[in-house]
């Protein structure tokens, strides 16, 4: 089904010059040097091929990014592995130059130099072209001890990346010249495949691929050079002996594993990636649509939780921020059906990929299809559950996903791992909030004694969906829970304090809040006995209110619990912020009357 998707993913964006889609016999390299030739084969310049972007960051800083530049190059991704493979017209500062920065094995680089010039000239006749003639005269003439001279480039723009050539003057690279591209895709014709078989993704008769390459870059943490999203290397996972091997266990045909592939690549490390590339946990998460959608390209700045800006520079920046306003009052108000406000259609098929590392290859975190209209819906299901009066303006009304999970942990590499899959699961499918998810902020707040905004709103979503309880954005006085009266309690009792003795540097939020969630019939006695002194160093009717108050909260309860298990402990915590929110909220007159 995934490789249905992305082999589908293809066929769409090759009619789309903006997403660059290699074609096949072709592959996308990162190019960061260009060796600059004369027609002769004399050396001009090792010149810096790499992209200078300048931005202003959110803090109003200017910025400067350089980025290696991605260019169709001839073949698929660098084979891996200890043999010597040189590439057509571009290759590493290795092959290329026989230089490598910290080199361990100059040999072998002098060897992988050797073989790269071997190669292109034993094609010079063949080729019979003046431009790829200028390369083999540079490359017999070449030494790597001439590398030397050019280190500090070197060093600086090629010690990543590949590096093609040029001609001086030319405005192509040499493996672009037309004469050496017709060569080229006359011998894609010219290859006898080793197996026709049904393919696994089409259904057609096709010769079928037997390593799937090109190995899939971008995602995060795994290696450089790509991974393997299906491979077989071990003979214990061979079909029927020795008779067939690697890629031939499952077979897809060459040209479907070209498709889904490069499109996938395109996904997470193309230009336009950061429309459908976010990074939550541990996962590298792509999405798409079936066709193009205004939906699809929001959703990659949605999901990260970008605010719209007013006054952008641009009116593409004005543009994408009332789109966004759209989007966004979609999820408060209507939902999927609402979706033709942005000219999309909600049965139009959404799919969602999430991956991350595992050796040399991926493991597929999450995978989800549905409609727009469904996926909308679930999300404006999810952050109806979450929402909660906000403290301050600076707390989100979307909460993006890193954010949720980000309350997990102290830092962001102390996430757990394995949690970023089965909340976005939860969130697509509607289903049950992860456990761990709860547990993982509930020992946050014991560790720290911070009950922010986020945590208590994931509190609220956990318990409103896993545990059916109908729980408001604010304070609900009617409650009668034990768990959320002594969240409240405590949180009149802290207010007392404070108001009792201003300026206090450690409050009893500080020193009791994880014992008085957990065990309140041992902590609770003798808050209120301290209570009392607070109490008597109010004045007038500050202390006749808050006394009201906590004798109201008091009376709801008939006796005070020994221990709250996990799920009062959430609502300790719910009862504790709608309480302490309920002092800094702005009160009518009505209001204050009645009080």
């Amino acid at each position: 089904m995934i490789l249905q998707a992305l082999n589908d993913l293809y066929e769409r964006l090759a009619d789309d010059a903006s997403y660059e889609l290699p074609r096949p016999g072709y592959s996308t390299q990162k190019v960061s040097f260009c060796v600059v030739l004369k027609p002769d084969g004399t050396l001009v310049d090792i010149q810096d091929a790499r992209i200078t972007r300048n931005e202003t960051t959110k803090a109003g800083k200017e910025k400067t990014t350089q980025f290696a530049r991605p260019v169709l190059c001839f073949g698929q991704s660098k084979p891996s592995g200890s043999g010597l493979n040189p590439c057509l017209l571009w290759d590493n500062s290795s092959y290329m130059l026989g230089y490598k920065k910290d080199d361990e094995k100059p040999a072998r680089t002098a060897e992988a130099c050797d073989e790269y010039r071997k190669k292109h000239v034993g094609l010079e006749k063949e080729l019979n072209v003046s431009e790829f003639s200028t390369v083999c005269r540079f490359l017999e003439s070449w030494s790597p001890a001439k590398a030397l001279e050019y280190k500090t480039k070197l060093d600086d723009f090629a010690a990543t990346g590949f590096g093609v050539f040029q001609i001086q003057g030319a405005t192509n690279y040499v493996h672009q010249m037309p004469a050496i591209k017709a060569w080229w895709a006359k011998q894609q014709d010219t290859e006898t495949p080793d197996l026709i078989a049904q393919c696994l993704v089409t259904g057609d008769m096709l010769p079928i691929a037997q390593t799937h390459q090109p190995a899939i870059k971008g995602v995060n943490g795994a290696q450089s050079s790509g991974a393997l999203l299906i491979s077989f290397n071990m003979t214990a996972v061979d079909s029927y002996g020795r008779d067939k091997q690697q890629g031939y266990n499952a077979p897809v045909s060459q040209t479907a594993v070209f498709n889904y592939a490069n499109a996938l690549n395109t996904m997470l490390g193309g230009p336009q990636s950061h429309r459908h590339r976010v990074i939550i946990g541990d996962a590298t998460t792509v999405f798409w649509t079936e066709k193009a959608t205004e939906a699809e390209s929001l959703f990659a700045d949605f999901l990260q939780g970008n605010e719209p800006e007013e006054g952008g520079e641009s009116s593409q920046d004005q543009a994408l921020s009332t789109r966004l306003k759209m989007f966004m009052e979609i999820l408060r108000q209507g939902g999927g059906s609402e979706l033709t406000k942005l000219g999309d259609d909600p049965q139009t098929k959404f799919f969602i990929l999430g991956l991350s590392p595992n050796a040399s290859r991926l493991s597929v975190r999450f995978w989800h299809v549905a409609t727009l209209g469904q996926m909308v819906d679930k999300l404006k299901a999810h952050y109806d559950a979450l929402r909660l009066r906000r403290s301050s303006d600076k707390d989100p009304e979307f909460p993006a996903v890193w954010q949720i999970l980000r309350q997990t942990g102290r830092e962001s590499k102390d996430i757990p791992p394995l949690l970023s899959g089965p909340l976005m699961r939860s969130i697509l499918t509607g289903s049950r909030y992860p456990q761990g998810l709860f547990n993982a902020v509930l020992n946050r707040i014991r560790a720290d004694h911070d009950i922010t905004f986020l945590r208590v709103c994931i509190f609220k979503a956990f318990l409103i969906r896993n545990h059916q309880l109908d729980i408001p954005m604010s304070l609900d006085t009617t409650r009668t829970e034990p768990a959320y009266l002594l969240g409240r309690l405590f949180a009149a009792l802290e207010k007392t304090q404070e108001d009792a003795l201003p300026g206090i540097n450690a409050t009893i939020r500080d020193r009791f809040y994880s014992a008085a969630s957990a065990t309140p019939g041992t902590v609770f006695p003798r808050l209120l006995r301290t209570y009392q002194h607070w109490l008597s160093k109010l004045e007038g009717g500050y202390k006749v209110n808050r006394e009201r108050m906590v004798q109201q909260i008091m009376s709801g309860m008939n006796d005070m619990p020994s221990h709250l298990q996990l799920e009062g402990q959430g609502l300790f915590a719910i009862g504790y912020y709608h309480q302490r929110q309920d002092f800094f909220t702005k009160k009518d007159k009505t209001e204050t009357t009645q009080a």
